[in-house]
């Protein structure tokens, strides 16, 4: 097995052992309306992500691939996929880039999934070839980039070299036949990190924030000696993160990932104007540990809820949740006053 296989197993063994943090979601309270004056027959959920039509606005995000275990959850996760009718982000897909033996571990989803909508996903310091080449591979109807700087920071192998991060975006989103996603994962987005990425023409951004898989954690956990775990609390959460997404969402389509555990979490992040929501660790963990046939059964549930919830709320589609009239917790209106007082309109 190589070092990079390794790094995959020992991703996913952290992941499924990961310590659960609070919920960032209670800081965020939506008010109730006792009089909804709507049925549930009248609710949809549908929404869009640039020329991307989802039938439910939640997807199964980027977790694994690269490695014989990251090969069976990817096909698993394809079967879970295409019988849930939700989208699907392979994980990083450079190990199959840099060695062709590791390509089924990918391929296998569009195998499992023909006609799902299936994302490919590079790194931002990979040339403008890679990017095709992993469009290719799996026919992707999508691209996620990921940034993931504090990862590589605290990596043991870890790379060193942002300078060309923006540039090699830029190349792709102008060059790529389908929509580029931009995702973090686990950090979380500000509004200077988005007016970044709207100055170089980025339509769709995922804001992952921390508060789901730690990936400063997972990567300290490999770590010989163990000694970042300081920067374990690094970034913004998911809530904040899409605070400061919200001078953007009428030009670019927000994301929302990191930490949403729950239908009500995905709901709130609707609220604060996300059009679909990821779950990650919630699937692995469940499909791990349970099998199969009980994500599906999870999956539909969480689908359920949320009509079930948007009823309670009067609210009938996605705009309408927009709406919805909410309560930040002291901390987060506390952000939300500052970073305005500092010049960001937020």
């Amino acid at each position: 097995m190589t070092q990079r296989e390794q790094r995959k197993d020992d991703h996913i063994r952290l992941a499924l052992n990961h310590p659960e943090s609070p919920s960032s979601f209670d800081q965020i309270h939506l008010v109730h309306r006792s009089i909804p004056s709507i049925k549930q027959t009248d609710i949809s959920l549908h929404t869009h992500i640039s020329s991307l039509s989802f039938e439910h606005p939640i997807y199964i995000n980027a977790m694994t691939g690269g490695s014989k275990w990251a090969g069976e959850i990817n096909h698993k996760l394809a079967i879970v996929s295409r019988e849930t009718n939700i989208p699907m982000a392979v994980g990083s897909m450079h190990a199959a880039l840099k060695n062709p033996a590791l390509i089924p571990t990918y391929q296998v989803i569009r195998e499992v999934n023909p006609n799902g909508i299936v994302f490919a996903n590079i790194g931002a310091d990979v040339p403008l070839d890679f990017a095709q080449r992993a469009i290719d591979m799996i026919q992707a109807d999508a691209l996620q980039i990921h940034l993931n700087a504090p990862q590589e920071v605290v990596m043991p192998e870890g790379g060193r070299d942002f300078a060309d991060w923006l540039s090699n975006i830029e190349a792709v989103v102008r060059t790529s036949e389908v929509p580029v996603i931009i995702k973090e994962v686990g950090f979380g987005m500000s509004s200077e990190t988005l007016a970044q990425l709207k100055a170089i023409g980025v339509k769709a951004a995922d804001i992952s924030g921390r508060g789901g898989t730690n990936f400063v954690y997972i990567e300290n956990e490999r770590r010989p000696g163990k000694d970042q775990s300081y920067l374990n609390d690094w970034g913004q959460t998911t809530p904040v993160s899409l605070m400061e997404s919200m001078p953007f969402q009428h030009e670019m389509d927000i994301l929302s990932s990191g930490g949403i555990r729950t239908p009500l979490d995905a709901i709130k992040s609707f609220v604060l104007g996300a059009k679909a929501a990821g779950l990650s660790r919630t699937v692995l963990n469940e499909l791990e540990l349970k099998g199969v046939e009980p994500t599906i059964k999870m999956i539909e549930r969480f689908k359920a809820h949320l009509t079930d919830i948007a009823l309670i709320l009067g609210a009938k589609d996605m705009t309408a949740l927009r709406e919805v009239p909410y309560v930040l917790s002291p901390e987060l209106e506390s952000w939300q006053r500052q970073r305005k007082q500092r010049g960001r309109n937020l």
